[in-house]
């Protein structure tokens, strides 16, 4: 039975192996990497990742991830893609083939249909003098250094660098096209990535929902639009529409006293409330309201310092933003 420092040793071997052959790819890169992104970029129709076995599953995750990061991709099986998948390749789209060795036959198919109507196809492949290697219009070379399997079998060096030169794929368009967080955001408005990107616009009551009175209204009407609204406070604007103060519920409990509704609002005010734009993070007005001394519980969302909304913090708890 092994022990615990012979399992770190083991670990450390095969972290170092995968590590120089990420290296080693990192060396050989040169312009056809380049020209495969100028390939993808300029399709108009999608790129189409294929591969058999091990480099299949890593041709999933590559495909999803140009997909959510702004380059429509999908995955096809080649085992399907001969019992009539093919058809879904069209003369637009951009095939990236996948395979260590380069001669997984299932691909075959595939290879024959690209070159007989022309479909531009990325080879992706240790050995260039391969069936795939020498179909590939462009070859994007995987490293040629073996496994991290003690057996030198198992597909563990090699699976790892197909990864990361997917990654490199995707994260080169991105910053060829200016992908920002808003284009990411409406590739993922569920689960939490989803929340992290919400703006305080999506999550803000807008309209009759906002709870506002005029700088002339006493703190009777104040009361009333502030327990009508249920938003624990209530915004006083001045005549040209401007926010200028916010009671809140913890500001009644400080100024409770029995001619509190013969009061104006303005003499109870808090002047000058924190606000905030609508185009910003929902998780930085969390963090606005989390780290104010007060500990206040809503932000008024504000243009030209007027209030075209309000954002609670259990707006933001509910979505999952923390």
């Amino acid at each position: 039975m092994t022990n615990s420092i012979d399992d770190i040793s083991c670990a450390k071997r095969t972290i170092d192996r995968e590590v120089e052959s990420l290296r080693m790819m990192e060396n050989s890169l040169d312009n056809s990497l380049s020209q495969a992104l100028d390939m993808m970029q300029n399709a108009q129709g999608r790129v189409l990742v294929t591969g058999m076995g091990k480099s299949g599953h890593i041709g999933r995750k590559i495909a999803a991830t140009l997909a959510s990061t702004g380059t429509p991709s999908f995955f096809i099986h080649p085992a399907e893609a001969s019992h009539g998948d093919l058809g879904m390749i069209t003369e637009k789209d951009v095939v990236l083939a996948i395979s260590n060795g380069g001669e997984s036959k299932e691909l075959s198919d595939i290879l024959v249909y690209c070159k007989r109507y022309g479909i531009p196809l990325i080879a992706m492949t240790k050995n260039p003098n391969s069936s795939l290697g020498k179909a590939g219009d462009i070859l994007l070379r995987l490293p040629d250094n073996g496994e991290a399997c003690p057996l030198g079998l198992a597909p563990t060096s090699s699976t790892t660098a197909t990864l990361v030169l997917g990654d490199v794929l995707a994260v080169c368009l991105m910053e060829r096209k200016g992908f920002s967080q808003i284009d990411y955001k409406k590739r993922h408005p569920g689960g939490k990535l989803g929340a992290i990107l919400q703006k305080v616009s999506d999550l803000m009551h807008t309209g009759e929902e906002i709870p506002l009175v005029n700088e002339a209204a006493s703190m009777q009407e104040a009361m009333l639009t502030m327990t009508s609204k249920m938003l624990g406070c209530v915004g006083i604007t001045d005549q040209n529409g401007h926010l200028i103060g916010i009671i809140t519920d913890g500001d009644l409990r400080r100024c409770m006293s029995s001619d509190i509704l013969t009061r104006k609002a303005v003499e109870v005010m808090t002047h000058n409330p924190k606000v905030i734009a609508p185009d910003v993070l929902a998780a930085e007005a969390l963090q606005i309201m989390n780290n104010t001394g007060k500990g206040i519980t809503q932000l008024f969302v504000t243009q030209d310092n007027k209030p075209i909304g309000i954002i609670h913090i259990h707006d933001c708890l509910r979505v999952g933003v923390a």
